[in-house]
């Protein structure tokens, strides 16, 4: 099967309920659309059902406020046999100031899985342009940064003191 197209973009006006007493928009609130664009941006590329794996870097650079139009900016950056590194970055619009700001930023690992929920192959990202090369390196080191990490936290809970925690 020919991947789908690797990017995606959706824009949501933020909306009273989706903030806190102050008028800024929850963290969740945001969270769960860049989840929703992770998997959008990944199902539709691989032609896939796709659950999230991880997710990493999230940065919240600006407050986002209630009345302000917010574009998720969604890429395929890298693809291993099953898991795709979705990067996301959202821009944060008001109208009335015709301003634009980027606020948030966030890279989703999502794998394709089959019918049974066991991983199932995805089509190899084509690097046909600088972007989706450079994109696609820097999502290769930050799968190599995600492994090293996740040894150090094996090491962590195979410690003496992680042993001496449970005895407790």
């Amino acid at each position: 099967m020919a991947p789908g197209k690797p990017e995606l973009s959706m824009t949501v006006l933020m909306t009273p309920e989706m903030a806190n007493f102050s008028g800024n928009i929850h963290g969740g609130t945001l969270l769960k659309y860049m989840d929703q664009v992770a998997y959008a941006c990944a199902s539709r590329y691989s032609g896939s059902y796709v659950v999230t794996i991880s997710v990493d870097q999230v940065v919240f650079r600006e407050p986002v406020h209630v009345g302000e139009l917010v574009t998720f900016l969604a890429s395929v950056n890298y693809t291993g046999r099953s898991s795709m590194e979705v990067g996301i970055k959202v821009i944060t619009e008001n109208t009335y100031e015709r301003s634009m700001r980027h606020t948030n930023s966030s890279f989703f690992t999502m794998v394709a899985v089959d019918e049974n929920q066991q991983p199932t192959e995805v089509p190899a990202l084509t690097l046909d342009t600088y972007d989706r090369k450079r994109r696609f390196h820097q999502a290769k080191l930050r799968r190599q940064l995600r492994e090293e990490l996740k040894d150090r936290y094996e090491n962590i809970h195979a410690s003496k003191f992680a042993e001496e925690d449970n005895e407790q």
